[in-house]
């Protein structure tokens, strides 16, 4: 969790610039810009001088509530977040004074399958976020940037590349021979593509727009199709295909049934969308006839984020930024996310 300490006197403490969400706001224009103390890291936690904020479709979740809410609790929104430590607490060791990190969105999922309680990340529920000039947290839950990225493409791992990671290599994982399909072009879609490429496998792309897959296409996705044309882009993904090993599933569960059209025998569909939870009744027959394996995920474990550190510096692989905005321009950040058309990450920029 992320906790505020005063110090000694008020007169010789530091101050910073945050965001609060108060309790019974639902509009990014109610979001109110706070002076507070700097925070002082206490036993075990570091302090990280924030310089960029990664949105994701889940802060607006949260903004509307009740998801990810508590009743009469103001909190500071947002939980992914980039910069260098520039304080350390006692009994913290491993990590200086320079070091450039990003969060760990999961606290203590050090590997294999995710925690009991996994909880709802930085920014939600009784945890308060990132959206501030500091932030101090626990030790074990920042993780290396990596060092080909700056501030701003660095912090998009946590959530969006994370997941992508964990969809397309958390279990049956990917080859050379693969073939995946995206939905959409935000920040999943974007980082399962340039995963998937820089892997050697074709990506193909449902979209709403011919823009956006022309776009796709001067990525490196070998096709796409236009998901407006009918219900039936499933089978239209399959002809263009032959049949796709992976569905990177970043909707939702209403889609299930035209993920399972586009899917080759044995596939596997890997749903994470928040966007609609309202799911449709699924083919039994293919179902049973492609012997597919439908999987939820939900970001990814401290071991996967170090692995995707790893391959983003071996690939050189630079997340894709729709936009940035200033931190002074926090709330039109919610706006660009909801805005549709978004051609990867919208990041917010400290300092």
């Amino acid at each position: 969790m992320t906790s505020l300490h005063t110090g000694d006197s008020a007169a010789s403490t530091p101050l910073m610039h945050r965001w609060i969400l108060p309790a019974d706001a639902t509009d990014a224009a109610d979001l109110v810009l706070d002076e507070a103390p700097v925070p002082v890291p206490g036993p075990g936690e570091v302090r990280v001088r924030v310089r960029a904020i990664s949105m994701n479709y889940r802060d607006h979740l949260i903004l509307k509530g009740p998801f990810g809410r508590l009743p009469g609790k103001d909190l500071i929104p947002l939980s992914d977040v980039a910069g260098e430590i520039d304080a350390v607490g006692p009994q913290v060791t491993g990590w200086n004074v320079g070091d450039r990190v990003t969060d760990l969105h999961v606290l203590d999922w050090s590997d294999g399958p995710p925690p009991a309680a996994m909880g709802l990340g930085l920014g939600a529920l009784h945890e308060d976020g990132v959206l501030a000039e500091y932030v101090v947290l626990p030790a074990r839950r920042v993780m290396r940037a990596p060092a080909n990225l700056d501030h701003t493409e660095a912090a998009t791992l946590p959530v969006a590349a994370l997941t992508a990671w964990n969809a397309l290599y958390g279990d049956h994982p990917i080859t050379a021979d693969s073939t995946v399909l995206v939905i959409g072009s935000g920040g999943v879609a974007l980082a399962t593509l340039q995963f998937a490429r820089a892997a050697g496998a074709q990506v193909y792309a449902s979209v709403r727009n011919n823009a956006a897959g022309e776009a796709l296409v001067r990525l490196g996705a070998a096709g796409y199709v236009d998901g407006r044309t009918g219900q039936d882009w499933g089978d239209a993904v399959f002809a263009l295909s032959g049949g796709v090993d992976k569905v990177v599933d970043s909707v939702g569960v209403s889609i299930l049934p035209q993920a399972l059209a586009a899917l080759a025998p044995g596939g596997e569909i890997a749903t994470l969308g928040l966007f609609d939870a309202a799911g449709g009744p699924l083919d039994g027959y293919a179902l049973l006839g492609k012997q597919a394996r439908l999987r939820g995920v939900a970001v990814g474990s401290e071991a996967m984020h170090r692995d995707l550190v790893r391959y983003v510096e071996t690939q050189d692989i630079h997340p894709v930024i729709d936009r940035r905005i200033d931190f002074r321009d926090a709330p039109a950040a919610y706006t660009a996310q909801t805005s549709g058309g978004l051609f990867g990450k919208i990041v917010i920029e400290v300092g």
